[in-house]
């Protein structure tokens, strides 16, 4: 699905000099090159304060522990998910409300959001999922009509565009009181191992996140609250600043494969591509797309057995999850996630993919549904 080892070819030498280079200089953690990165994300983001982190579900859960969420508050967020997004709501003790999706875009439905919301409501979690923005200019609205906090999970879309009504642009992550992202690997900005990063616009709000992902300290060895130890270290962001100069290349090259699908499946009704939301760009950190009257695992396992990977996220959805049993939900009250859990497929979606292999794996596809 990803093929690291080709992109880091391209950029080895740069690779290994900065590698090497924090090796030498035994600042490990919280170094130069941190801080660095920091400064070129928050440029490229256009926004005031990067916070990094260990990993994006770190990065998630430092955000609400520092909006002072506390156990029994309603976060409410999308069913169609990855499992970290309601996971650090569940290791807080706070109460996650779900809520379907868009069964176009993937991405949380505005009018469930709005259905969903109590007295005990207290935040949104919206997802940009597989790599286009959520209607963020309606959650901000609705969040600012009841006084929530929003929190972006942009751990698959970073680098994506969002256009307001009034033409005003932001980037993914931005645009809520804080966002989340990770740099897991296989993710459009990834590293060699684990990380993440939170953003926010508020300089209170980000001195809170600082102390609250550093032990809670305001100073060394001075803890005004409990917090948690979550640090990017410096090896990792090194191999990000170098990576971050490329991420809108990335995007591109990404978007060309997306193309490359869309035309060589236009003409097969079995298969309904992706949809574009007219608000943000795509950055695609996943193809995928819906199946229609088609045996999915059968289609998987002959993709596979011809060399062609296939994965599908999202196979359950949250509600149904063994530990996510909850008496206020049941199957049936979710269709769309419950729909699109069982009919969604990704097909290889990477920066190295070359006319030859996206032409091997469009025709396998395609000779699937001509057998």
């Amino acid at each position: 699905m990803v093929d690291l080892v080709s992109q880091y070819e391209k950029m080895q030498e740069e690779i290994d000099t900065a590698v090497l280079n924090v090796i030498r200089s035994s600042a490990y953690i919280n170094g130069p090159e941190v801080k660095a990165f920091q400064a070129d994300l928050e440029s490229y983001l256009n926004v005031d304060h990067v916070i990094p982190c260990a990993n994006g579900t770190d990065a998630l859960q430092i955000a609400m522990m520092a909006l002072g969420l506390k156990p029994g508050d309603e976060v409410i967020t999308a069913n169609f998910t990855y499992v970290a997004t309601a996971e650090v709501i569940g290791l807080l003790q706070l109460t996650p409300v779900l809520v379907d999706v868009d069964p176009n875009t993937f991405n949380i439905d505005v009018e469930a959001i709005k259905a969903a919301i109590t007295p005990k409501t207290k935040a949104i979690v919206p997802v940009h999922l597989f790599g286009q923005c959520a209607p963020m200019e309606e959650i901000m609205a609705i969040a600012k009509e009841h006084n929530l906090y929003v929190i972006e999970d942009n751990a698959q879309a970073i680098g994506a565009d969002y256009t307001f009504s009034d033409g005003r642009v932001a980037k993914a992550g931005t645009i809520g009181d804080i966002g989340a992202t990770s740099f897991f690997p296989s993710k459009n900005l990834g590293c060699y191992g684990d990380g993440g990063a939170i953003f926010t616009n508020n300089e209170e709000l980000a001195q809170v996140i600082r102390q609250v992902a550093n032990h809670g300290q305001t100073r060394q060895y001075y803890h005004d609250f409990i917090g948690v130890n979550s640090r990017l270290d410096s090896i990792q962001a090194a191999v990000l600043r170098i990576k971050l100069r490329r991420l809108d290349e990335y995007a591109a090259a990404r978007n060309k494969t997306a193309e490359f699908y869309n035309e060589a499946f236009k003409d097969i009704d079995q298969i309904e591509t992706p949809s574009y939301f007219d608000q943000s760009t795509h950055v695609f950190h996943q193809y995928t797309m819906k199946l229609k009257g088609v045996d999915r695992d059968e289609l998987r396992t002959y993709l596979m057995e011809r060399d062609v990977p296939a994965m599908i996220y999202y196979p359950v959805p949250l509600h149904l999850q063994k530990a996510y049993v909850d008496d206020r939900y049941k199957a049936g009250d979710f269709p769309i996630t419950e729909d699109l859990c069982s009919r969604v497929i990704s097909l290889p979606m990477q920066t190295e993919l070359d006319n030859e292999q996206l032409t091997y794996i469009t025709e396998t596809v395609k000779s699937f549904f001509n057998q």
